[in-house]
């Protein structure tokens, strides 16, 4: 799944992210809407993925990044362990501001016509010090295993 250009209205998202990346996923046949997809993305993520998750909360939580629900925002709705935001009819933003980055994902579903439907992921990150610097360099290559890995998800009733 390749790397797509960032849609113009998502930095809006996320002013100032020095980070972004879009993936996409087409899906046939099958009518979603954008919480359906979310929903999607997240579902019954791999195994190897929740192992990585653990790992990583374990390494980050002494500098102090959020990794327990109580740490992200209970009040909120959530797909997988990320906040909603906000929602319309073609887009979800999921995210969090946290000590040492800020994050956004932005799911999209866009009507492509003839039965098919686009999902795509959009990645925002604002790192605010070097140590969010320093977590986005060593994720980073994660990032681009685990996002096309459960966007792909979606296209899987």
């Amino acid at each position: 799944m390749p790397v797509l250009p960032v849609l113009p209205n998502a930095k809006q998202i996320l002013p100032g992210a020095s980070f972004t990346d879009r993936f996409a996923v087409v899906v046939h046949g099958q009518r979603l809407d954008v919480g359906a997809a979310a929903e999607r993305v997240f579902r019954h993520r791999p195994s190897w993925i929740g192992a990585l998750m653990a790992l990583r909360n374990l390494l980050v939580r002494p500098f102090g990044l959020k990794t327990r629900d109580e740490d992200l925002a209970p009040e909120l709705e959530r797909k997988g362990m990320f906040p909603v935001l906000s929602q319309s009819q073609s887009q979800m933003v999921l995210g969090l501001d946290d000590l040492h980055l800020d994050f956004r994902l932005l799911v999209e579903l866009k009507e492509l016509g003839g039965g098919r439907q686009e999902v795509s992921a959009t990645t925002l990150v604002k790192p605010h010090n070097w140590l969010g610097r320093t977590y986005l360099a060593i994720v980073l290559p994660f990032h681009k295993i685990i996002v096309p890995a459960m966007l792909a998800r979606v296209a899987k009733p």
